[in-house]
């Protein structure tokens, strides 16, 4: 697939980004400015701005994951056309099995991330950052105090994801050998078939166990943000250095910030994934080339 279709979805994700930060001032100046000075014209014309930006960004996202998925089944078809007819040109084709798993589950899975991964990084980057640089424009003592849950975060997830990382290549080297042996004629390898189920089922209880943990930790201190907001947060409102609308635009904002971060976690665990399953996929057309050569 054409590159600029990449810069065009990221553009579009970018723009659905920023439009969805826009609500956070929106709920601080309705809270702050209409409500305090009970100013009912100022009231609804922010209402109605409220309501139209949330409108812009719900087209945008629409057309954004329609734009996604196009993305995504055309990148589909062409990769597996193009593997299909490199199968095709073999003479010995006894790897049947290992070539559906490939051209099925594995090209569906890289094809996603072609996508949507990318376009849905620069899109939570850009909310990362800019509830960020809000927050510090706007009140630069709550945000130290609400960001400093985020450190633990950016500094626990890659250590972890790493031993993923190892985990999920360990997991498609054996699917794609228990579908090697399940496709074996006259049963000759179906014994090695099922002495793979346990390593199978070891290896995924195991993913499962630290994906989840991890989870469990990111949920905390996500968890506990808004409340050192709130609570950090009304002790400025009780000494006068801060208004009520800081705190609920800020509480909004760190919502917005724990999206977006856990969606980077996973653009991080979606990428290595996909970097696995393209240089085992680049392997196998390798190895396809050489017996085509040797064979013909």
């Amino acid at each position: 697939m054409s590159e600029w279709h990449q810069v065009f979805v990221c553009l579009v994700a970018v723009v659905a980004a920023l439009l969805s930060l826009v609500p956070i001032e929106l709920q601080r100046r309705i809270i702050n400015e209409a409500v305090e000075s009970r100013d009912l014209s100022l009231l609804a014309q922010l209402g109605y701005a409220y309501v139209a930006v949330v409108l812009a960004h719900q087209l945008v996202k629409f057309g954004l994951w329609i734009y996604q998925s196009w993305l995504t089944e055309s990148t589909s078809l062409y990769t597996r056309r193009h593997l299909l007819g490199v199968y095709e040109e073999r003479q010995d084709q006894t790897d049947s099995g290992r070539t559906v798993s490939i051209i099925g589950s594995e090209v569906e899975k890289l094809s996603g991330f072609v996508g949507g991964a990318l376009s849905g990084a620069c899109a939570n980057t850009v909310m990362l950052l800019g509830v960020v640089i809000y927050m510090f424009v706007v009140e630069p003592k709550i945000a130290v105090f609400a960001l400093a849950f985020l450190v633990p975060q950016i500094v626990l997830t890659p250590w972890v994801q790493k031993y993923l990382n190892e985990l999920l290549e360990k997991r498609v080297v054996l699917l794609r050998d228990l579908g090697e042996g399940i496709s074996q004629e006259f049963g000759k390898d179906k014994s090695q078939a099922m002495v793979l189920l346990p390593d199978i089922y070891s290896n995924r209880i195991r993913f499962y166990v630290i994906k989840f943990g991890l989870k469990s930790v990111l949920n905390l201190l996500n968890a506990i943000g808004p409340m050192t907001v709130m609570l950090f947060g009304g002790y400025l409102v009780i000494q006068g250095e801060t208004q009520v609308g800081v705190i609920v635009a800020f509480i909004s904002g760190f919502e917005r910030i724990s999206s977006p971060l856990r969606e980077l976690i996973g653009f991080y665990r979606v990428a290595a994934l996909a970097n696995v399953q393209h240089k085992m996929i680049a392997n196998w057309l390798s190895n396809l080339a050489s017996q085509t050569k040797t064979t013909g």
